[in-house]
């Protein structure tokens, strides 16, 4: 008797011992034959263009083609395995399950990928793409699950950020170890889901789109070369400017926006339109606040929040602060001005930093703890 219950005491410390070894470590692994799979509702961050595919996976509708950087996907599933399908591309991804360390794909190849492994019960999966993309744009298929395994409904969001800018804004090489980098350096050590804006998102757990452009300003972009400014851009779902943007479900509450750096942190050029640094300034500020009154249009309520920092030995500050001043005696009393100074500007080509980027949110968390009191608490 005394043996029998020695084996079943050890039968039963077993069965503890391996139910507390789970959950095994997730696996991500690209498959060659999927098997049936069912689609996932999807919510976006970002903006995209939705496109009917001919898929025999379970990824035949929608396919997502995007291009502004920060979007990303989520979906909500129960199971131990969700499959998600990458379209041509170029960029850095990085897949969270829940709250745990990221899978990294560094221009995955085309496909369907799954990840394995998980516990049992629901889980919450998100793909954040963190690269710029500004030659072209890349494919999304969605997430998928496989029999047996079903959807789970995601809470939304209620709270809605907006952050428009340039470089800054996009993470430009912000994980960069030293400020000089080639080309691909820059590529590689961009990451927009460590920039301040997915940052004050996070701290508020709330949506946010990234539309930003690096080395694109307000009327002049960096050292004059030709091309869009991020105004022209901006009302386009991709930079061909072939389709507007509407979505009657993004009422942003606050948006933030950074733009000025590549409008004066360079001399003029003889050929550039402006013959002094005088006329630059007024087509700034006029052309800054007819982009802010049509900000205002679209997002009547949000509270609009222009920060600059002390770069090109003030000017950048003393420009968007003019332009809010403009705003406000033109009867605009929803916006302010946020100075942030002091930055190490260590990431490539001397760009913010993941440092720095902490810094800015910060600087931008206590300004609308001060502004929206709704927002106070997390």
């Amino acid at each position: 008797m005394r043996w029998m219950t020695k084996l079943g005491c050890r039968a039963i410390t077993a069965l503890v011992l391996s139910s507390l070894a789970w959950p095994a470590t997730p696996v991500l692994k690209k498959i060659a034959a999927p098997p049936s799979l069912t689609s996932l509702p999807i919510s976006v961050g970002g903006r995209v263009l939705t496109k009917e595919s001919s898929g025999r996976t379970g990824f035949g509708s929608p396919q997502y083609e995007y291009q502004w950087p920060g979007t990303y996907f989520e979906a909500g599933f129960e199971g131990r395995e969700v499959y998600f399908q990458v379209g041509k591309s170029h960029e850095i991804l990085r897949v969270v399950l829940d709250e745990g360390a990221p899978f990294i794909l560094t221009n995955p190849d085309p496909g369907v990928y799954r990840v394995s492994g998980l516990n049992t019960g629901a889980h919450r999966v998100r793909l954040y793409v963190v690269t710029e993309s500004q030659s072209a744009p890349n494919y999304f298929g969605g997430f998928a699950i496989s029999a047996g395994e079903k959807p789970h409904a995601l809470t939304r969001r209620v709270r809605q950020i907006e952050f428009i800018g340039n470089s800054h804004t996009v993470g430009y090489g912000n994980r960069s170890p030293k400020p000089d980098c080639t080309q691909d350096e820059v590529w590689t050590w961009t990451d927009n889901s460590q920039s301040f804006g997915p940052l004050v998102a996070e701290h508020y757990h709330a949506d946010y789109q990234i539309n930003a452009i690096s080395g694109r300003g307000i009327v002049r972009n960096y050292n004059g070369f030709s091309g869009d400014t991020l105004p022209a851009v901006y009302p386009y779902v991709l930079f061909d400017k072939n389709e507007e943007y509407s979505d009657p479900e993004w009422k942003p509450q606050i948006i933030v926006i950074s733009l000025g750096t590549n409008d004066f942190s360079t001399p003029l050029s003889p050929g550039e339109k402006w013959h002094t640094r005088e006329e630059l300034h007024s087509d700034y500020e006029a052309t800054y606040v007819r982009f802010v009154h049509r900000l205002r249009v679209r997002n009547p309520n949000a509270h609009i929040l222009l920060w600059a920092t002390d770069m090109a030995h003030g000017e950048i500050e003393s420009e968007v602060q003019n332009v809010v001043e403009q705003l406000k005696k033109g009867g605009d009393a929803n916006v302010t001005f946020i100075p942030i100074d002091h930055l190490s500007f260590t990431g490539c080509h001397y760009h913010p930093s993941t440092a720095d980027d902490k810094l800015i949110r910060d600087a931008l968390v206590r300004a609308i703890d001060r502004t929206l009191r709704i927002w106070h608490q997390k």
